[in-house]
């Protein structure tokens, strides 16, 4: 019985460690302004999701490209400071930065208030959109028309938050009450492609981009629904004051000296809502 006893305290006492180093991993990452670290290694660390077009992907030689790769570099060369970019399990995002396996999530990432209680944002770059794709073929033309019928999402997207958050739109409407995850949109535009899925709740940036490129792009239905907007933001630990001060200020200076537009162009031509350059 005093073996057990002692076994039992020995669980407990562990099971407190656990909860201590989350707690002091998450302390460390409301507090810890790592901006002089960053300076002296000349080098930040950028999480992202690596198949989400055009934001940042990899093309079939495996170089990694996209909106975002081009808008951070710009930011950061004007520093000197080198970006390194670390491909993670984007349900994982928050997780990772706070334990420091990453800077910085800068890769199509969408402000809400449940992400804001956990990180802190820059200003926004870029307004976004929840779309909802499906076949022209499957006659799909408004989120009613996805009664009983089976819907796509990211996990840990923002599409996949506003199912839940706004269950009337799509969630009570939608075969189980329940969107099918996927780890990528890639996997879930092959699902739907295939009729796995019948409609797939996607950011508009993705969705005009992967339609664009496809060899019949008339085969889709974009439709706009009832969801807010979107701004489009970069996270990164609520200590990090200084980090958010220079990117903030990079952001302004790329938009004054005209390479935002250039970025802007090159990614989605004339098309593309950006808060920054509307303040010039």
């Amino acid at each position: 019985m005093f073996r057990r006893f002692v076994a039992l305290l020995a669980v407990v006492a562990g099971f407190g460690s656990v909860l201590a180093g989350c707690t002091n991993v998450t302390e460390r990452a409301n507090t810890a302004d790592t901006w002089s670290t960053i300076q002296k290694k000349k080098k930040v660390v950028v999480g992202l999701d690596d198949s989400f077009v055009p934001m940042g992907f990899r093309q079939k030689s495996g170089k990694l490209v996209g909106y975002d790769i081009d808008l951070a570099r710009a930011v950061f060369k004007l520093y000197g400071v080198k970006v390194d970019f670390q491909s993670i399990d984007w349900s994982m995002n928050v997780t990772e930065l706070h334990n420091g396996t990453i800077d910085l999530i800068w890769n199509g990432f969408s402000v809400t208030p449940q992400r804001a209680k956990q990180v802190a944002f820059s200003d926004t770059y870029l307004n976004n959109d929840q779309v909802l794709v499906t076949l022209k073929k499957n006659k799909i033309k408004s989120y009613k028309a996805m009664t009983g019928k089976v819907l796509g999402a990211q996990t840990g997207s923002s599409g996949a938050n506003d199912i839940e958050a706004y269950p009337k739109l799509l969630k009570d409407r939608i075969k189980n009450h329940e969107a099918v995850t996927y780890d990528s949109f890639t996997n879930a535009f092959i699902d739907l492609n295939v009729g796995r899925i019948k409609g797939l709740l996607i950011d508009s940036t993705y969705a005009n981009y992967y339609i664009k490129h496809q060899a019949h792009p008339g085969d889709y239905r974009v439709t706009v629904g009832s969801l807010p907007k979107e701004e489009f933001a970069v996270g990164m630990r609520k200590g990090d004051v200084t980090m958010r001060k220079k990117i903030n200020a990079g952001l302004k200076r790329l938009a004054a000296n005209g390479t935002l537009e250039k970025i802007n162009e090159k990614w989605f031509g004339s098309n593309v809502d950006t808060p920054l350059l509307s303040k010039k």
